[in-house]
């Protein structure tokens, strides 16, 4: 999730050239990736959790909540990183391509922006 994410903001940025520039491809290479080890270290956590805590009662729920727990742990951040830096409302883009809230045509719908 994190991956995609990662990948769907650069190509949004790219696109628009909003937050392409020196400051927003460091962003892009250096702190986006911590984004998806964190995920990913979040998902494996909970991964664990769930297991220990679906051995010690199994039920229903207790099975079910290694995957409900993986899918917070990652979908949750992702959520958070599209929403706040996905795409850059009012940042000076010059590609001609977005509108002025720098959201690509392109851009799913149910993705927030």
């Amino acid at each position: 999730m994190g991956c995609a994410a990662w990948s769907l903001t650069a190509w949004a940025r790219a696109y628009c050239d909003a937050g392409y520039d020196a400051g927003g491809r460091f962003e892009l290479t250096v702190l986006l990736p911590l984004l998806v080890a964190c995920e990913a270290a979040a998902g494996l956590l909970s991964l664990a959790i769930g297991r220990r805590l679906a051995l010690q009662a199994p039920t229903p729920f207790h099975l079910a909540l290694p995957t409900l727990l993986v899918a917070i742990a990652t979908v949750g951040p992702a959520w958070w990183f599209f929403a706040t830096r996905g795409t850059l409302a009012g940042y000076p883009g010059d590609s001609g391509l977005c509108p002025p809230s720098n959201i690509p045509p392109q851009w799913p719908d149910w993705l927030p922006a």
